[in-house]
């Protein structure tokens, strides 16, 4: 293999793995009745006058597997960071006892872990389309090296190499799903 041609074998590689790395981030954001302190990612608070990540005020765990804690580092912050729970919309109503801030998850209905197994699948089918995205970038440049003299073995070994690459990041993203899936569906 020439050394343009494994250059573009690892970039389509990367690229790949990135696919897959964003459907893990995505995936661990859906709630699957289970507390998770990745639920509050993506909350902001006002820090004096500055929008600040909730992770970065406070020290954010799990006591049980029902509840989130969320402990201010001032105390001054319980009410900022409950009304910017609040304003997140994220289903669950905050509680503060004037010393932590306390979630409670409630138990996932059949009905909403059915529209949740749906989304698993809808992120799970947009990592393949950026797989396979990869994989036609891999054709294209395959191409234009052909153009510039690669010789016509080495560009069938490459078709073989990424379509191999493609199948196994693809058996990947649905190891990943199934797995998210068994994990909402499990009461």
């Amino acid at each position: 293999m020439t050394d343009e041609l494994e250059l573009i074998r690892l970039e389509a590689e990367e690229k790949m793995d990135k696919a897959i790395k964003h459907l893990e981030y995505e995936l661990s954001h859906l709630r699957a009745g289970r507390a998770n302190p990745l639920l509050l990612d993506g909350i902001t608070v006002d820090y004096y006058g500055t929008m600040t990540p909730l992770s970065q005020v406070s020290n954010i765990n799990t006591p049980d597997a029902k509840s989130i804690l969320v402990q201010p580092w001032e105390k001054n912050m319980l009410n900022v960071i409950e009304k910017a729970i609040l304003a997140a919309n994220i289903g669950m109503t905050p509680i503060n006892n004037g010393e932590v801030v306390r979630i409670n998850v409630p138990p996932l209905t059949e009905e909403r872990r059915h529209q949740l197994v749906k989304q698993v699948r809808q992120e799970g089918e947009t990592a393949k389309i950026s797989i396979r995205t990869s994989r036609k970038w891999f054709h294209d440049e395959l191409k234009n090296l052909e153009k510039d003299g690669l010789p016509e073995d080495e560009e069938k070994n490459g078709q073989k190499i990424i379509q191999e690459m493609t199948d196994k990041h693809i058996m990947r993203i649905d190891k990943i799903t199934e797995a998210k899936e068994k994990e909402i569906l499990t009461v």
